[in-house]
């Protein structure tokens, strides 16, 4: 299944917060992350995840420092900020609502069908 690029857009930020609310990562361990917690339905690039990163850094919801491995290979890792959590804790907030709405509006709504007939 593909996911809609808008949605995959509106769901960056709150997801990486997310994530990183759960202590920090490297952004290779992000992309997995990400792959795992969607059941493999959302396969980020680095292309994707990077400027994001970028962005949350430059608006002070993460911080970045550079480490070495074990293996002695360094990497980038990402934590969350304090201004961050509260991003993330409002950005939860809204997605709540959301799929709250969503949620209602389609327990009430009969299912498409595959194919409705009459129309081929």
């Amino acid at each position: 299944m593909r996911i809609d690029k808008d949605l995959v857009a509106a769901s960056a930020t709150p997801l990486v917060l997310g994530i990183l609310a759960g202590g920090d990562l490297y952004g290779y361990a992000i992309l997995k992350r990400v792959s795992e917690l969607s059941g493999g339905g959302m396969q980020w690039t680095d292309g994707m995840l990077y400027p994001l990163l970028h962005r949350l850094e430059r608006l002070g919801y993460v911080s970045s420092l550079w480490s070495t491995s074990d293996a002695g290979r360094r990497r980038k890792h990402y934590a969350i900020t304090p201004a961050g959590r509260e991003a993330l804790a409002d950005r939860q907030q809204q997605w709540t609502v959301v799929a709250d709405a969503l949620r209602q509006v389609w327990q009430t709504t009969p299912r498409p069908s595959a194919v409705v007939e009459g129309w081929a």
